[in-house]
């Protein structure tokens, strides 16, 4: 492992399912729930569900760029959600839920804008890729409760039925990225 690390924060829906998935890429060193980008300092999970807070349900990621490049990262990320669709992944509604990579590097944010480009050209998705690609404004981490969530719930019903798929996907599409205690 390198000295150095960066860190990208991804709102892809709700974290549950954005941090399971992560959680299980090599190369990903941590993977931390939270609420990023909005006006509030520390917005609980109530006052961000409202929607008033302008906060996204986000993943914080701290990677070794070394084992696993920022390139790969954004590939999973648009491959194990819905990019088009505006304020919304599946069930889960509101501006909270909004599609973004919220960058901490010129390169990370050159590297997403390239890459949606090209799924734009190549005309990967039925419709337009709403995500916003924006600067890391703020961070907060979500509660404890939200941490490991899928770890440890894995057989809750969100989890089982939603948050179980995503990452049977990640595993199918991208087993080559898997850590090696994560399996197949």
């Amino acid at each position: 492992m390198t000295e150095k690390t960066e860190s990208i924060v991804l709102g892809a829906g709700c974290f549950w399912c954005t941090e399971a998935v992560f959680d299980r890429v090599r190369g990903v060193l941590d993977v931390e729930s939270g609420y990023s980008n909005g006006h509030v300092e520390r917005p609980s999970y109530e006052q961000v569900c409202s929607g008033t807070t302008g906060h996204n349900e986000v993943v914080r990621l701290v990677y070794d760029p070394a084992q696993v490049s920022v390139r790969q990262l954004l590939g999973i990320f648009f491959a194990t959600h819905d990019p088009t669709t505006l304020n919304r992944q599946g069930n889960d509604v509101g501006t909270q839920y909004r599609s973004a990579v919220y960058f901490t590097t010129p390169a990370q944010e050159q590297e997403a804008r390239l890459l949606i480009a090209e799924l734009e050209q190549g005309a990967i998705f039925n419709a337009p890729i709403v995500t916003e690609v924006l600067p890391l404004a703020s961070y907060w981490p979500a509660e404890a409760y939200h941490q490991d969530y899928y770890a440890q719930h894995p057989n809750q019903g969100y989890c089982a039925f939603v948050v179980g798929p995503k990452v049977a996907k990640f595993r199918k599409q991208f087993a080559e990225l898997l850590k090696p205690e994560s399996g197949a």
